[in-house]
């Protein structure tokens, strides 16, 4: 099967601060992890203020399995509040190549 990578861009709300969302981010960490298919996550911040969270997933099942119970989870409230409502967008793409160090 095709790994999967997950994008999902955003912008902050008015107010939070990068070490704040940080924080929450890390929150999340145990919870990826242990999703199964889970291959890789990194959170990048651009000079524009726009963010990208991307994971890379085994498969579309695992992606897609993992996005349903995201909200779910403890820290989803408090996650979804610091993130300027309407700016966040997901999408999922076939990795057709992958370069590593």
């Amino acid at each position: 099967m095709t790994q999967v990578a997950e994008f999902v861009t955003f912008t902050l709300a008015e107010g939070t601060t990068t070490e704040e969302f940080m924080k929450l981010s890390q929150a999340t960490e145990a919870f990826v992890r242990a999703a199964p298919g889970f291959v890789h996550r990194n959170l990048s911040k651009g000079d524009d203020g726009g963010w990208t969270d991307c994971v890379v997933w085994q498969n579309m099942n695992a992606a897609q399995d993992a996005a349903a119970k995201f909200p779910q989870q403890e820290f989803a409230p408090a996650l979804m509040a610091a993130i300027k409502p309407g700016s966040e967008k997901m999408r999922h793409e076939n990795v057709l190549w992958n370069m590593t160090a």
